[in-house]
């Protein structure tokens, strides 16, 4: 390791369900598909029990799936979405993923977004994020969600994001009470 440069990835069988080209048309589809990333990780040992998404808003086509790698990297940040967001940037080749021409963005994850991630998400470009499980379930099982402003979601909104809370709440929020059942360890709790 050198201090030029920093190694993070997806898990090796994000390929098998992930594949590129891959088109979830419903909101419902995607918000199964970023739970299932979640479940996945966790069943392979290869992170925490949080999946994200980068998708085109409209078709449903996958641009970058992510998620949480923390334990495994040695890297704080790399929470699910981060991983997406970095992810897609690389894919569409630019820092935003509200460029001229380019489909409007849409961030799909499983769990409420974390301060850090909260703080990401106005910088990424995204025009939408959708999100499962609460800032109170991950806390409920020992996660640490930062603080973020009591009016988060307006303050995304006023930003041009829109914001879809809470959907598919109670299985997004199974994902993570497996993980706290599992006995697994929770950083930064």
């Amino acid at each position: 390791m050198t201090w030029q440069s920093v190694r993070f990835s997806l898990p090796p069988w994000i390929e098998e369900v992930a594949p590129q080209g891959l088109v979830l048309p419903t909101l419902e589809e995607r918000m199964r598909f970023v739970i299932e990333l979640a479940n996945r990780n966790v069943k392979a040992e290869t992170g925490g029990p949080f999946g994200a998404a980068i998708f085109e808003a409209a078709s449903g086509k996958l641009i970058a799936p992510g998620v949480n790698r923390v334990i495994p990297s040695n890297i704080p940040t790399a929470h699910a979405e981060v991983m997406a967001i970095s992810i897609a940037g690389q894919m569409v080749g630019s820092f935003t993923l509200a460029g001229a021409g380019m489909p409007a963005a849409e961030l799909v994850t499983s769990s409420e977004p974390c301060s850090m991630c909260f703080g990401a998400i106005p910088w990424s470009g995204v025009r939408r994020m959708v999100f499962g499980a609460t800032a109170e379930d991950a806390e409920a099982i020992g996660f640490d969600e930062g603080p973020k402003p009591h009016n988060w979601i307006e303050a995304l909104e006023e930003r041009g994001i829109e914001v879809v809370a809470g959907f598919l709440a109670e299985e997004a929020g199974a994902a993570l009470r497996a993980y706290g059942e599992g006995g697994y360890e929770v950083y930064n709790g």
